[in-house]
């Protein structure tokens, strides 16, 4: 929406008598793009199957796809990072309580008593095989265990010496191995020869006899116990790594539950699925704490401004079948920034197209009035009233931008927006103005916005980052839609500046901690001039002269011949001040840096 490079005489604006101050009405051009610039429409991403299914995914459609896995990994990652580290660490705890234990094991051999003949030794070998399990359950037996209690002087029961001992019987043998577990080494070692001494003793006693009273059968130490050097119990790595895996797995599966609740929008590629309309621009949270921070007003070099002016030159393109003059801006639910966007949409609109007009249209919570420090008292339902008029209700805030706030809150907004009052209204600013934006309330809260949806050019929906729902966002959506409104595009706003940074990355703040300028193009040149007669203004908020702004004049006198031309350049890099130069008739001409 750039003006033509060549040199013309300002426009007359509109500022109201002394006496009634009637509204001079004007016709204007739509705004135009730049020379040479191709007007493609704004169309939305194109959105992969892939995002598709995630987005069904989480809407609750179908069964679990692999993507929402990797969705999950990806967001929530520090979740299950920081419940596997609490899970080893809570192993490492439980480690640190479990008493270590030393394990020393001694083994038997049972054997026959030697026969005659051959199948005597046959028979004693099947006999011992046969009998060395039974012998092997002897081991944990009161009949064996109480002689080493009272030998030993173990402060222990029977049974709990039976639950530290162990006896086993390797395949195909006739070997009894006896195990012995217990805090000191030592003890262990000495325990494993006193069990395997007294299961020798007890098996002797019942075995069979011979003529000479010769027990049949014999137990011979071949291996006494030995004393360890390391315990074997607690295993401290394989507890660790058992407790990282079941906090990493229990991390995954609230990861997933995490992913399948949340249901506020992050991305991009979200807004493109939901809504299907392409994003405009991206707004990074800004510097100040406090709501509402007017970027192009407070920095008008910063991230966020130039956020804005983003959003502004995408509305040039939005369509090219139809100038866009007047917008909407609303949101799904309140909080989301859309008096914030409105706002500073209009201070971004007055550098390029001349006058703009901001309309507090949420007659329900307004804001405006308050964020300009104007009067909040008079404004559009004064007017709808017939009270005023237009030229009277307004008030200026910026030298090309005018705001016509809220009035008096009344009992019925969504009559007085929906009447044929507002309709005449705007039709009157829209011929007086160059560009008109207005505050509405949210969609969800109120249908207040979808009476003005056909009054203007189309609506601008506001999403704030990781707060609107993928539910709300739809039905909002939805609901424009259902009355056939012109949704022009979506504002992410409020995003973390990393993610800004992308969009961004440009503006990166020079040494002397000034942000850096953009570079400089022909379509970026703008036009000043030194009225010779000044002119009546609409009232002007007290903050108003501190705004500096390069557009054209606000009023001229009405005679087109006492206007005083102007002459526009080219921006230069290699200059950064400013020359101004004055022509022989008159005009003022600005190189600007």
């Amino acid at each position: 929406m750039p003006r033509s490079s060549t040199a013309r005489s300002p426009t007359p604006a509109t500022a109201p008598s002394s006496t009634g101050r009637a509204c001079r009405q004007r016709s204007r051009p739509p705004p135009r793009a730049a020379p040479g610039a191709s007007r493609t429409p704004m169309t939305a991403p194109e959105v992969s199957s892939a995002d598709r299914v995630v987005l069904r995914q989480r809407e609750g459609g179908g069964g679990m796809d692999p993507r929402m896995y990797l969705s999950a990994l990806r967001r929530r990652w520090p979740l299950i990072i920081v419940l596997g580290l609490l899970g080893a660490a809570a192993a490492f705890f439980y480690d640190s309580t479990l008493p270590t234990l030393y394990k020393s094991t001694a083994s038997v051999f049972v054997s026959t008593q030697r026969g005659d003949t051959t199948s005597e030794l046959v028979q004693g070998s099947n006999f011992a095989q046969a009998n060395v399990q039974s012998y092997a359950q002897l081991a944990t037996s009161p009949v064996v265990l109480q002689p080493v209690i009272d030998e030993l002087g173990l402060t222990t029961t029977v049974n709990g010496l039976a639950s530290v001992i162990s006896s086993d019987t390797p395949l195909n043998t006739v070997i009894i191995q006896i195990t012995v577990q217990n805090s000191d080494p030592a003890r262990a070692a000495m325990i494993a020869d006193a069990v395997t001494d007294s299961l020798s003793t007890v098996v002797e006693e019942i075995s069979p006899t011979s003529a000479d009273k010769t027990p049949a059968v014999k137990m011979t130490q071949i291996a006494p116990a030995q004393v360890p050097a390391a315990p074997f119990a607690p295993n401290t790595r394989l507890i660790v790594a058992t407790g990282l895996a079941v906090g990493l797995a229990l991390g995954l599966v609230l990861a997933l539950i995490w992913e399948l609740l949340d249901t506020r929008v992050r991305s991009e590629k979200e807004l493109t699925a939901i809504t299907g309309l392409p994003v405009l621009g991206a707004v990074a949270t800004g510097p100040s704490k406090k709501p509402g921070w007017i970027a192009m007003r407070s920095d008008s070099h910063s991230m966020q401004a130039e956020s804005y002016r983003r959003i502004r030159a995408n509305l040039e393109f939005a369509d090219i079948e139809r100038a866009v003059r007047s917008v909407i801006v609303t949101s799904a639910t309140a909080g989301e920034g859309k008096s914030t966007t409105s706002l500073n949409l209009a201070l971004a609109m007055a550098e390029r197209v001349g006058r703009v007009l901001l309309i507090d249209g949420d007659l329900r919570r307004p804001t405006i009035a308050e964020r300009c420090g104007l009067e909040g008292s008079v404004g559009l339902t004064t007017v709808l009233l017939g009270k005023l008029s237009v030229a009277d209700a307004v008030q200026r805030y910026a030298r090309t931008v005018d705001v016509l706030a809220s009035g008096v809150i009344p009992h019925n907004p969504g009559q007085l927006l929906g009447s044929s009052a507002m309709a005449a209204l705007l039709a009157e600013v829209s011929s007086t103005y160059d560009f008109v934006v207005i505050d509405t309330p949210p969609l969800l809260a109120a249908t207040d916005t979808l009476g003005l949806a056909h009054a203007t050019d189309g609506a601008i929906i506001v999403v704030k980052y990781k707060s609107t729902r993928r539910q709300q966002l739809a039905e909002a959506v939805g609901s424009m839609r259902t009355v056939n409104a012109r949704l022009l595009g979506v504002v992410f706003d409020r995003i973390p500046t990393p993610k800004a940074i992308e969009y961004y990355s440009y503006h990166a703040k020079r040494s002397d901690g000034s942000p850096d300028l953009p570079a400089s193009t022909p379509d970026d040149a703008e036009e000043t001039t030194a009225p010779t007669k000044p002119s009546a203004a609409p009232q002007e908020s007290p903050a108003a002269a501190d705004v500096e702004s390069d557009q054209g004049p606000e009023a001229t006198d009405e005679s087109h011949a006492a206007a005083p031309t102007v002459t526009r350049t080219k921006k230069t890099r290699r200059a950064r001040s400013d020359v101004i130069h004055t022509s022989d008739a008159g005009a003022t001409v600005v190189v600007e840096s």
